[in-house]
């Protein structure tokens, strides 16, 4: 027996609950918080199998306070209305088992499983073990969503808990072992090749998935080898091929190599002989340099008699030289005086000149002064004479006048003109930064369109290619159609679109929406029929529920927490909207926020609404039909993916007009601009020809005062120049008075300089004398020197003779060392090394001269040189190859080996594995047969592969057939209904019940969707196949039975019972209700 802990009665409170064991032998007390635990009573019937479940505790879990449930060891009947409780049981079997949230599908968070309003919840389960039972204690913490582990009351890890749960076989994981409520779709649409995995683990051999995984490997790396193996025979194969058409050229180098070793050894000899050559012309050159030297010698003693004579003359040649050179000195200060007085002579004859040239400046001054007043008279009386000449001023003032006002008026129009058209331009600047701000909105609009489409044709490409297929074809419906609604809808906040995805589910997101029953076929016959695109439509109300109004107001939610109806979070066409209210009642379902969720119970209690949003979760509120109380449920809410962007297609069009009108407006400032532009181009010239004849008139008004300013100025310039006078007598007579005193000055000058000059000339004189001696003296020195030189040029000549041997002496030395050098570099031999014999011998069947040789050279290299076109690269590339075909050959017979061996690894696991999975699958498929038999149906289970070879690719095939005028199916999610379905389902579980090797198997409302007749038949064989000695604990739940269903006493039976007037735990006797019952029934009259 199960129960929750008793709570105060307040309104709108959670019923509380108990778990009801069908026979009184399995009846174990419940225990309230504080009360002393009691032992539990032994099994009824039967013995339980390793790891089977002995006893189930829960506290603060889900919809329970404390609870604890003491199931049977065979089949165990959980029963109950809806909201009771007991999906909570299949639930604290997965987490109390290490198993994730996420496989029961309600919640991701181990924290929403704690009962709402506690911080702390405990889920205890207590398995069979013949050595000793297995308690396993889960306490999860909501605050930081955490869970602590115990094993037999001591703290552990959630990793040893895993280990000890496997080691018993338990896989709360897997579908064919532990199926709860939110699962059940989910089983038929395992994969062939999943329902294969699911079932090995479930009831094969251990050992059965591990050798189908090692196949799965073994073939994975048999493919690897094949193709490494083909890759790498095609490679050297290509090898192979390469080098045969390359071998020719090969041979070709080769024998081009021989005539380069030959051309390579004559190059050896060649600087040996040419050593040879240059050291015998170096004796010969050291012996004639040697009988040079001896000449040097005797030249040389012939020259020193004539050096001490000419050291003599030279001193001699020294004194006279000193004298003249004091002559010189004389000569020179005499002739420095004569020079001054020179300079004084020319000095007063400058003066003179300066005198007279500036006599006659001041004449030419004279004459020019007396012309330039006769031209100035001369001018004032012609302009005089014009002035006369020249008519009175006519009055112009009145036609200046006239042309003022003309061009006042011009330039007004065309200031105002001036105006219009910056006017105009800003206005063509605005309009232009107007449309491409609407284009550029457009553009964003089209880019977030583009998003949501390119999610659409990501997730849903039959519906995307359906969608283009409209957007092309909408002249053939007769109505509106509405693109999926997923497009249609723009949220007013993206942060909102999640509410809106929770509620309406993917299948009409992406649904077409359309006003006719006409068009839909039409649209479905196109793109189903026709194109196989997978698609949805609906049909919107033929009346708008769009604008119907809320059941209530919004303000009267308000202070629940409540900002707005979901209608209100979003905008979408008519038909879309008024499908959304008719179909989901959008305008009846209120968001709420975290306030909301605070205060749930009371919002649930006072407002009785259905649906509510908080700000993370669902609730969905219901009626008990056996109470009258409300049952809600909460998920949490999922991630929005489609709604996040938003994009306003109302709002485009209304830019699309926009953009319209905008491009009207700029055409006609545009032409208004180029109007007013010739307007001003007009007005430009009108002005300029006003300007013109404005400027004529007023220079013939100006004419007569100009020709009075003229005479009034020349006639101030001859005042001027009159009143300048020159006496030129007066300045003659001044100039001849000094022009006599400095020739008087002159002539003084001249006699000094007379005897300055017989001076000089008899310093000369001596001089003359002192240079003859010593040129004399130079004479014969010279004499001595031809002579002395005719020695010395001959000693140079011997000497550089000399020079000349000795210089070619150390070159031919040097060029010996260098030809020795170079000789020994080319034969790589040390300083102190001989000439090997290999040389040696080679040397002697070469010529010993360097013409032979080189015409040798120039044969061999000749010969060389016919052989074009060779790379050496082919060579290293061909020897490279033949390494590489070596090592690759070695290779490939390595990798052949290893792919034997592995096809032999093969041939063994799969014998190992493929024949006992046959047996197992032919034992299931002759159970699973039998159960539909017995149905009149059929059904069948075999072991599917497309290809012997492909591991991965074998999978279980389920296929059913329901009616005699069908053919056999495969079982899918979409072929079978719902129903059908969960016949398959259970009936595939139950051929797996007694071969199965887990301890337990859980089963939850898998019979919701049978119909009657289907339903009992199933009951019968889960009694039946559960029932029987030897087969592993089974969990049975489902809110109803039929009526007159056949049990057995192996079967235990758990009622969860909910309602306000339940009975505390310590007061449940179900002995004394069994004795009540039966004096009702004593105590009944005879009918």
């Amino acid at each position: 027996m199960a129960s929750s802990g008793s709570k105060a009665p307040t309104a709108g409170a959670p019923a509380s609950k108990r778990a009801l064991p069908r026979e009184p032998a399995s009846e174990v007390p419940s225990k309230r918080r504080g009360a002393a635990p009691q032992a539990p009573l032994p099994p009824a019937a039967g013995r339980f199998v390793e790891g089977s479940i002995v006893r189930i505790s829960m506290e603060n879990f889900l919809t329970y306070d404390v609870c604890e449930v003491s199931p049977g060891p065979h089949l165990n009947m959980i029963i109950g209305a809806n909201g009771t409780g007991k999906s909570s049981i299949v639930c604290a079997i997965c987490l109390g088992l290490a198993g994730k949230p996420a496989f029961m599908g309600r919640a991701d968070k181990v924290g929403f499983f704690v009962k709402r309003g506690c911080l702390k919840g405990m889920v205890e389960i207590e398995l069979f073990r013949a050595s000793g039972n297995l308690v396993i204690t889960r306490e999860i913490d909501v605050t930081k969503n955490q869970s602590c582990w115990f094993i037999n009351k001591k703290p552990t890890t959630q990793k040893v808990v895993e280990e000890q749960v496997a080691a018993l076989n338990i896989q709360v994981g897997n579908l064919c072992q532990f199926l709860p409520q939110d699962k059940v779709g989910e089983f038929a649409k395992l994969s062939k090749i999943e329902l294969l995995e699911a079932t090995e683990k479930s009831i094969g051999p251990p050992e059965m998935h591990m050798y189908h995984c090692e196949l799965k490997n073994f073939r994975e790396k048999e493919k690897q080898l094949e193709t490494t193996c083909k890759e790498k025979t095609e490679y050297l194969e290509k090898m192979i091929q390469r080098n045969e058409r390359y071998k020719q050229d090969v041979e070709r180098f080769y024998e081009r190599k021989r005539h380069l070793d030959l051309i390579e050894m004559l190059e050896a000899k060649r600087p040996w002989v040419e050593y040879e050559n240059v050291r015998q012309e170096y004796e010969e050159v050291k012996q004639a340099r040697d009988r040079v030297k001896d000449e040097v010698k005797r030249l040389k003693e012939g020259q020193m008699p004539m050096a001490r004579r000419m050291e003599e003359i030279e001193a001699q040649r020294h004194g006279l030289e000193a004298q003249i050179k004091d002559k010189a000195a004389d000569i020179k200060e005499t002739s420095q005086k004569c020079k001054q007085k020179q300079d004084l002579i020319e000095r007063r004859d400058k003066q003179i000149e300066e005198l007279q040239q500036a006599l006659i400046v001041k004449q030419n001054e004279e004459h020019d002064r007396q012309r330039r007043i006769s031209n100035t008279r001369k001018m004032i009386e012609d302009l005089q004479n014009e002035l006369k000449s020249a008519e009175n001023c006519e009055n112009l003032q009145p036609q200046i006048e006239a042309v003022t006002n003309d061009l006042r008026q011009v330039q007004d129009e065309k200031a105002l003109c001036e105006g219009e058209i910056i006017d105009r331009r800003r206005e063509k600047q605005t309009l232009e930064k107007e449309r491409k701000n609407v284009s550029d909105h457009i553009v964003r609009f089209d880019n977030l369109m583009n998003q949501k489409e390119d999610k659409l044709r990501q997730r849903y490409r039959d519906t995307y290619d359906a969608v283009l297929w409209l957007r092309s074809n909408r002249d053939k419906f007769k109505q509106r159609v509405c693109e999926p609604i997923m497009l249609t809808i723009n949220m007013k906040d993206n942060k909102n679109a999640k509410y809106i995805e929770n509620h309406i589910p993917s299948n009409d997101l992406r649904a077409f929406v359309f006003e006719s029953q006409e068009d839909m076929e039409v649209f479905l016959k196109e793109v189903r029929d026709n194109k196989k695109l997978r698609v949805n439509a609906v049909i919107a109300p033929k009346s708008s529920h769009a604008a119907r109004a809320p059941s209530r107001p919004l303000n009267e939610l308000r202070q629940y927490g409540f900002f707005s109806y979901l209608r209100e979070l979003f905008d979408a066409p008519d038909p879309v909207m008024s499908y959304l209210c008719c179909q989901y009642h959008i305008h009846e379902v209120p968001v709420g926020t975290e306030r909301t969720r605070e205060r749930i119970e009371r919002v649930i209690e006072e407002t009785r609404l259905k649906q509510i949003y908080t700000a993370e979760e669902k609730y969905v509120v219901k009626t008990s039909v056996y109470s009258n109380k409300l049952i809600s449920s909460n998920t949490s809410l999922k991630v929005a993916q489609f709604l996040t962007v938003t994009v306003d297609l109302e709002q485009r069009r209304h830019l699309e007009e926009q953009l319209k009108e905008i491009t009207i407006k700029l055409q006609s400032v545009e032409s208004e601009l180029t109007g007013l532009c010739e307007k001003s181009k007009l007005l430009e010239r009108r002005d300029n020809d006003l300007r013109q004849k404005k400027k004529e008139l007023l220079e013939r008004k100006t004419k007569k005062r100009q020709l009075e300013q003229k005479i009034s100025s020349k006639l101030g310039s001859l005042k001027l120049m009159e009143q300048d006078t020159c006496n030129l007598e007066e300045e003659e007579r001044k100039a001849a008075t000094k022009i006599k005193e400095i020739n008087i000055q002159k002539a003084k000058l001249v006699t000094e300089l007379t005897n300055l000059v017989k001076i000089c000339t008899s310093l000369h004189i001596q001089k003359v004398n002192l240079i003859l001696q010593n040129t004399t003296m130079i004479s014969e020195k010279n004499k001595l020197e031809s002579d002395y030189m005719a020695v010395s040029s001959q000693l140079r000549v011997t000497e550089q003779r000399y020079g000349e041997l000795d210089e070619n002496r150390q070159r031919l030395l040097q060029k010996c060392k260098e030809l020795m050098k170079r000789a020994r570099q080319v034969c790589n031999l040390g300083a102190e090394q001989t000439v090997p014999h290999e040389y040696q011998t080679a040397f002697q069947d070469l010529p010993n001269t360097l013409d032979e040789i080189d015409a040798l050279l120039t044969e061999e290299r000749s010969r060389a040189s016919c052989f074009t076109g060779l790379n050496p690269t082919v060579v290293e590339e061909y020897m490279k190859r033949e390494e590489e075909i070596e090592q690759l050959t070695e290779e490939l017979q390595g990798k052949r080996i290893e792919l034997d061996k592995y096809r032999e690894s093969i041939s063994q696991v799969k014998e190992r594995w493929l024949n006992p999975l046959k047996e197992l699958v032919e034992k299931i498929n002759e159970k699973f047969s039998n159960f539909f038999s017995s149905m009149q149906c059929a059904g069948e289970v075999d072991l599917h592969t497309e290809n012997e070879e492909d591991y991965d690719k074998y999978g279980i095939r389920i296929r059913v057939k329901f009616r005699s005028s069908t053919q056999l199916h495969e079982l899918t999610p979409h072929h079978q209904s719902g129903g059908e379905r969960s016949v398959s389902t259970m009936l595939y579980l139950m051929a797996l019940q007694e071969l199965n090797r887990c301890p337990f198997r859980v089963v939850d409302e898998i019979n919701q969707g049978m119909d009657p007749i289907n339903e009992r038949r199933v009951f019968e064989m889960v009694v039946n196949t559960a029932c029987k000695e030897n087969t592993s604990q089974y969990f049975f739940i489902t809110p109803k039975l039929l009526q007159n269903l056949p049990y057995s006493e192996k079967m235990t039976v758990l009622f969860v019972y909910n309602g306000p007037h339940m009975l505390e735990p310590s007061r449940w006797n179900l002995k004394a209700f069994q004795r009540r019952r039966r004096r009702i029934t004593f105590t009944q009259p005879a009918q």
